[in-house]
């Protein structure tokens, strides 16, 4: 990880895009780790991350994407054209917390923002 001294300066790390799924996916538990090691507060795009050690994620749904995936499926399988599926996007957001990441970073997040939060990983 060659550019992780950059982010170790910028004082936090933020891993999102398209690009991110398909590079740290698999590099999850060793990316959080790394952060974790150097101080790093990084956020995520999935809670796999978080559930790796990240310190949080914000993201689309990946449920509620595959159930839409799965209604233009059976839209598309009983004769719609697929160019006359409207575009769409999931409208549900979720938000998981790592504490024991948050503690080991010396962090605390206000008790209204954890009640927010789909998952709080303890």
């Amino acid at each position: 990880m060659f550019v992780f001294r950059e982010w170790v300066d910028a004082g936090g790390l933020l891993c999102y895009g398209p690009s991110i799924t398909a590079l740290f996916t698999s590099w999850s538990e060793r990316l959080a780790a790394l952060a974790l090691r150097h101080a790093v507060p990084a956020i995520f795009q999935f809670r796999e991350f978080v559930a790796a050690g990240g310190l949080m994620s914000y993201s689309g749904s990946n449920r509620d994407a595959y159930r839409l995936a799965g209604v233009y499926t059976g839209r598309i399988l009983k004769g719609d054209q697929p160019a006359d599926l409207p575009v769409q996007q999931s409208t549900k957001v979720e938000l998981a917390i790592n504490l024991k990441t948050a503690n080991a970073l010396g962090l605390t997040f206000p008790i209204t923002l954890l009640g927010r939060a789909d998952e709080v990983i303890e």
